[in-house]
């Protein structure tokens, strides 16, 4: 039997390479979208933007899709940047530094990932999705240098920064790796393996 084709509807390798390594076990063949093939991220939430990605992705290639759309909220700044977390500035280090300048002094540091992936046919139509998040707090300064976001939460669970959990602790504790894995069942039942 061949397997089935699931896309992944980004263009960001490093993401491509987390989510498949969380859906590797599945009976799947992985396909990242297109190249040269771009959706604007032009909803108000996690989810519609993940439906755009992965709704649009579904219709160009005619597979199964799934896409994910992930911010990090911090408590203290109301939530933000939340959704507009890869625009917040105009390169890692100045999303890092701007953060930093903005909690400098704030003992209050809790934070969280979260990841919304969504599971469209190959019509496009929306079938499932699942959230899936992290709690951890903001560290004062990067644990390490060139880092995203994740050099600086701290994941309290697996003591470390989310930038240096495994590829298993991802699995289980990242806010992609929570999601992935409570979109896989229903995912597999729609194609009949359980």
């Amino acid at each position: 039997m061949n397997k089935p084709l699931l896309t992944i509807a980004s263009g960001n390798p490093k993401k491509v390479a987390e989510i498949e390594a969380m859906l590797g076990p599945l009976p799947l063949e992985l396909f990242p979208k297109p190249k040269g093939f771009e959706v604007e991220e032009t909803g108000s939430t996690y989810l519609e933007n993940a439906l755009l990605k992965a709704s649009n992705t579904a219709k160009v290639t005619n597979t199964w899709t799934i896409a994910d759309d992930s911010g990090l909220e911090i408590d203290a700044l109301d939530g933000a940047p939340g959704i507009y977390s890869a625009r917040f500035a105009e390169n890692n280090e100045a999303k890092i530094k701007k953060i930093l300048q903005i909690l400098e002094g704030n003992p209050y540091r809790s934070a969280r990932f979260c990841s919304v992936m969504v599971l469209c046919d190959p019509e496009g139509n929306h079938i499932h999705d699942a959230e899936g998040i992290c709690w951890g707090e903001i560290l004062q300064r990067p644990a390490y240098p060139k880092g995203e976001f994740e050099s600086i939460f701290w994941v309290k669970e697996a003591n470390c920064t989310y930038g240096e959990l495994t590829e298993i602790q991802l699995s289980k504790l990242g806010s992609r790796g929570k999601a992935a894995r409570a979109l896989a069942p229903k995912f597999l039942r729609e194609l009949g393996f359980n």
